[in-house]
């Protein structure tokens, strides 16, 4: 069976981060940083059964990656001692949909608001879902 090709999505944005780091970590597996994720209201009810010690995925908006190029297919993350990798291969912000991925630990919950820790996104990153964190 044939599936039609997809061109377009339309995501919205379900809430946003709020932090006081100026210089994230560049992934949330090294990152001791704290924030909130702020939902807005009207997906409070969706945080239902989250609670304080939980950890959860975030996936995101790289709101601040510049336009993707083809020349961005490859990159050499800045840890791998110059080592060059496929996007694919990497969790590089300049990706040709420009979408990230956190797990985060939960240290609070109240309303809308979700306190956490693992932080590697500025503040106002666009949030696109939550997810729990499930271990195999």
């Amino acid at each position: 069976m044939h599936k039609p090709r997809i061109e377009t999505l339309n995501l919205h944005p379900i809430g946003r981060v709020r932090t006081e780091v100026c210089k994230p970590p560049r992934h949330w597996s090294i990152s001791e940083a704290s924030g909130t994720l702020v939902v807005d209201p009207e997906y409070a009810p969706g945080l239902r059964g989250i609670k304080a010690g939980d950890e959860i995925v975030v996936l995101f908006y790289f709101d601040r990656s510049p336009p993707f190029t083809a020349e961005l297919l490859q990159q050499q993350p800045p840890h791998l001692g110059g080592e060059s990798r496929g996007v694919f291969a990497t969790c590089s912000p300049k990706r040709p949909n420009p979408l990230g991925m956190s797990v985060l630990k939960v240290t609070a919950i109240a309303h809308n608001r979700l306190e956490v820790m693992g932080i590697d996104m500025h503040d106002g990153t666009p949030i696109l879902d939550i997810k729990p964190h499930v271990r195999a």
